[in-house]
């Protein structure tokens, strides 16, 4: 498989979420197309192309494209965690994530829990 730009450099990221606890702190619905936040060392720029597998519930590995809109660097304020955000790419394939995602997250308020951007 062919990777974009320095999609290829930096590899394919994996995302293991366990329950709608964590995918609520993951989860950025507030971002056009739905986004994640995924935890990472590795150094992106904003706009960057982004692969990853995303695994919920010990279901199905699903393939993820996006771009990278959110950048939490190492030793942020209030202790938040390092990582990306990647907003989902528009497409009918992301369609059944988003579903998925959104049936999970239904049945949760979650509103108590801090997420990993705002």
């Amino acid at each position: 498989m062919a990777f974009a730009g320095n999609m290829a450099k930096k590899g394919i990221l994996s995302l293991n979420i366990q329950g709608a606890a964590e995918l609520h702190q993951c989860f950025m619905p507030y971002v056009a197309n739905g986004g994640l936040f995924i935890k990472t060392t590795n150094k992106y720029k904003l706009g960057d192309d982004v692969f990853l597998i995303l695994t919920l519930d010990d279901d199905e590995r699903m393939p993820i494209t996006g771009k990278v809109i959110w950048i939490t660097p190492k030793g942020s304020q209030g202790g938040r965690m390092q990582g990306i955000g990647v907003q989902l790419s528009d497409n009918a394939d992301m369609e059944v994530v988003k579903t998925k995602i959104q049936s999970i997250l239904a049945p949760y308020s979650g509103d108590d829990i801090p997420t990993f951007t705002m």
